[in-house]
């Protein structure tokens, strides 16, 4: 599915509000209204607020991105889209990309 570019400015969060950000450096040489786009790869996430056990399973701490886009890549690594599917650690929830850009549009 086609779907709007991530970039670095994109806010990412966990499915308990932590605040995502990406590990790999974005594509400083591709870029979307200023904005450097992000290749698929790992983000870190601060602020989670799920509790640790015995609790619950713990802050969410990283998240591993699955899909990327299909045609659209930057030196051979695919890049992330709005609607794209990353699972966190340790708590295997889901990243939701809460605002991105709005004017590119990959598949």
């Amino acid at each position: 599915m086609p779907g709007f570019l991530l970039t670095a400015g994109a806010s990412v969060q966990c499915a308990h509000a932590g605040i995502a950000q990406t590990i790999i450096l974005p594509a400083a040489r591709v870029k979307v209204l200023g904005q450097p786009v992000v290749p698929q790869g790992h983000y870190q996430i601060a602020a989670c607020v799920n509790p640790p056990p015995p609790a619950n399973t713990g802050p969410c701490l990283t998240a591993t991105w699955m899909t990327g886009a299909l045609r659209v890549k930057v030196m051979g690594v695919p890049l992330l889209l709005q609607d794209s599917q990353a699972i966190c650690t340790p708590t295997g929830t889901p990243l939701t990309v809460a605002m991105t850009q709005t004017r590119v549009k990959g598949i």
